[in-house]
């Protein structure tokens, strides 16, 4: 692959709702591109971007992948993201590494939740954007209704740049805004030039054609103050005059060009790769990158003959090929065996080999310039890491969203505990929105987006690693406790030939707010000698583990040592150890005890629309709603609550399901509280029954 400077580099992300064609479109785009041999189809498992064996399986991209293609004299960097919500975290990489956002919308069922996520996240950070609206030919598409969704949805930055020509339901030719000239297409995806339509043609479409010009010469219009003047003037724009103001525009995040295309029968798809040419910003047209040095912020210009900076967007665990870090080098050259320095860890960085990728194809390279993006393999830097080679500074990290639905991991093998934390341990520096802990009962917690996500991470560590899992429920983290004070006593004697075993004590027994044992004595006399003391707290505290009615920890319990015997012979540290456990056994059972459940903060972000359903189900879910607020997110709310983490299994779900997939929260614990009665025995039976 030749040597690639800024101007010459166009970085897409293709991102939007599960279904809506972007794998399929980077598959055309590939194809016509001449790096691909052959049309992959999704379906059959044969694309480029979709190779991971899961995905394949799925029929759905997981993760993203990169594409590197050239076309005249241009190199594009596709990064083809997933569409489902599960996968989140990957669409925040890949348009945190593009310039560009390509958003698909497909022709049959229009915007989506998805199509509005990928669209906030890439005004977020400031990328241009395109919309391109997918499976324009099935019989059941309506390309002029979506294109109306996208007005009303995002506003007047929508422009129409390459339009369908519609007869009796079926696309029979494509009008191109710009060069105002229409074009057919053969089964081959073979383009010829045809008349531009008529009312004959097409019913409405002349009259739609001048209201599609008119809105599109003012949307150019908007990006220049000449070109404002030439506007109202009336004086019809340049071709030229029409390209840079679309080129600007979309730079500037004032327009969004609207393209349809059919990927499948490769309609537009020619037209598609000379809009990218045209129309979407490179590297170097970008503002400058911000990070940071020490407490202040430095301007970051995409130039290759500055010092070299580059930041890795992604890491992917490959058990062949070892580590990939994706790369996107932001200025200077990234050389290969050459040694720069981590600015994230301060550790030096040895880059061996580079790459540059085409779905699994690898085309080693020597260098990447500014702007572009690469692959490095075995280096220690992680997901998030600043590369540098002089003064060390740090970009701005990917905000990832935080997992929220946890499973238990339990292995099929006995023995296999280590392999399996070491393989998910190298799936989460793959996938930073997964976490793997070990929760306060002892299990092994996996965390994510959602159920899919972990299955995926599930099969992942099966095929990539070899560990098999079985993945259950989370057993909630109880606690017991008691509520009234009690004065019992706990006597040890036993006499078996030669010495015996003696002990005996006294021991008050009350409610306290600490979370461990609170242990005092209050013996007179001698009664107890001061050496059997430690022995009667290690007693105590050992009998703090496990409850009376569930087997649970004990919390909230202060012992007072007030009273007791001892023989001469006969008592021992171990005898005393033993009375203290046979008081406290004997205390719990008196001193009414109780089951306490975690409760944690919940903070969820809806969609205004849906207060009341969350609420709703909120109170089901036994939770205490502490307040609402309007959200920094228009027409979104944050609902404040405290639920108790019993009822938060099923949440996830739910909520994505309530909103559409446009809520999200987190939840962190707080403190414990008491069960209420009514589950008390259903709580005991479960957990007595998971000891069995």
């Amino acid at each position: 692959m030749k040597d690639y400077q800024a101007e010459n580099i166009r970085n897409i992300a293709i991102a939007g709702h599960s279904g809506s064609g972007k794998t399929t479109l980077a598959e055309a785009l590939i194809y016509k591109a001449g790096a691909s041999d052959r049309l992959g189809k999704t379906a059959e498992g044969t694309t480029v971007c979709d190779y991971d064996p899961e995905e394949i399986k799925r029929k759905a991209s997981l993760g993203t992948a990169l594409a590197s293609v050239e076309y005249n004299d241009l190199k594009i960097n596709l990064l083809d993201a997933p569409g489902l919500f599960d996968f989140e975290g990957d669409m925040r990489e890949a348009i945190r590494a593009a310039d560009t956002v390509m958003i698909t919308v497909s022709g049959k069922s229009g915007v989506k939740v998805g199509t509005e996520k990928a669209y906030k996240a890439a005004e977020k950070a400031g990328k241009a954007k395109m919309f391109v609206i997918t499976k324009v030919d099935d019989p059941d598409a309506n390309f002029y209704n979506v294109l109306t969704d996208l007005k009303t949805v995002f506003g007047p930055t929508v422009c129409p740049v390459i339009v369908p020509v519609i007869k009796d339901r079926k696309v029979i030719s494509y009008v191109n805004l710009i060069e105002m000239k229409c074009y057919t297409y053969d089964e081959k995806g073979n383009v010829s030039e045809t008349e531009m339509p008529t009312a004959e043609v097409s019913e409405k479409m002349e009259y739609r054609l001048d209201g599609l010009v008119a809105a599109f010469s003012e949307a150019v219009a908007e990006t220049d103050d000449a070109l404002m003047e030439k506007f109202f003037e009336g004086e019809a724009f340049t071709q030229k005059e029409l390209v840079k103001g679309l080129h600007d525009g979309m730079n500037k995040g004032i327009i969004t060009p609207v393209i349809c295309c059919s990927d499948v029968t490769m309609g537009c798809i020619d037209m598609l790769l000379k809009e990218i040419m045209l129309l979407m910003p490179s590297p170097a047209d970008c503002p400058p990158a911000i990070a940071y040095k020490d407490d202040d912020m430095v301007e970051i210009v995409c130039d290759s003959s500055a010092p070299t900076s580059a930041f890795v967007f992604k890491t992917i665990a490959d058990p062949f090929v070892g580590k990939m870090s994706f790369i996107k080098v932001m200025s200077g050259v990234l050389k290969a065996n050459t040694e720069y320095k981590n600015a994230s860890t301060g550790e030096a960085e040895k880059i061996g080999k580079l790459y540059t990728l085409c779905g699994k194809k690898q085309t080693e390279i020597a260098s990447a310039n500014a702007g572009d993006i690469c692959v490095a393999v075995k280096i220690g830097a992680a997901t998030n890491d600043t590369i540098c080679a002089e003064e060390c500074f740090s970009f701005d990290k990917i905000e990832f969203p935080k997992p929220c639905y946890k499973m238990a991991v339990k292995a099929k093998a006995q023995g296999d505990e280590s392999k399996i934390s070491a393989g998910i341990a190298r799936l989460v520096e793959e996938d930073p929105t997964l976490c793997f802990s070990q929760s306060p009962t002892g299990e092994l917690v996996l965390a994510g987006l959602g159920e899919q996500h972990i299955e995926v991470a599930a099969a992942k560590l099966k095929s990539k690693f070899g560990t098999d899992i079985d993945l259950a429920p989370v057993k909630i983290a109880y606690r017991e406790t008691i509520r009234r004070k009690v004065k019992v006593e706990g006597k040890h004697k036993k006499q078996s030939g030669g010495h015996g075993q003696y002990g005996h004590v006294w021991i008050e027994f009350e409610p306290c707010l600490s979370d461990s044992l609170v242990f005092e004595e209050k013996v007179f006399g001698g009664a107890v000698p001061r050496n059997f003391f430690p022995a009667v707290e290690k007693g105590l505290q050992d009998c703090m583990k496990k409850g009376v009615l569930a087997g649970c920890p004990v919390t909230g319990v202060k012992a007072i040592l007030v009273d007791g015997s001892y023989h001469p012979v006969d008592s021992s540290e171990m005898a005393f150890k033993t009375a203290a456990s046979i008081a406290f056994k004997e205390g719990m059972k008196q001193a009414d005890p109780t089951i306490l459940e975690p409760i944690g903060t919940l903070k969820a972000l809806i969609p205004n629309d849906n207060t009341g359903d969350v609420m709703g189900d909120l109170n089901k879910r036994r939770g205490r709603v502490l307040g609402m607020n309007p959200a920094d997110e228009k027409g979104m709310t944050v609902i404040e609550a405290e639920v108790p983490e019993r009822e938060m299994q099923s949440f996830t779900m739910q909520l994505r399901q309530i909103t559409r997939g446009r809520g999200s929260f987190e939840f962190e614990f707080v403190r414990y509280e008491q069960l209420p009665s009514n589950l008390v025995a259903d709580v005991i039976l479960t957990l007595n029954s998971s000891e069995e």
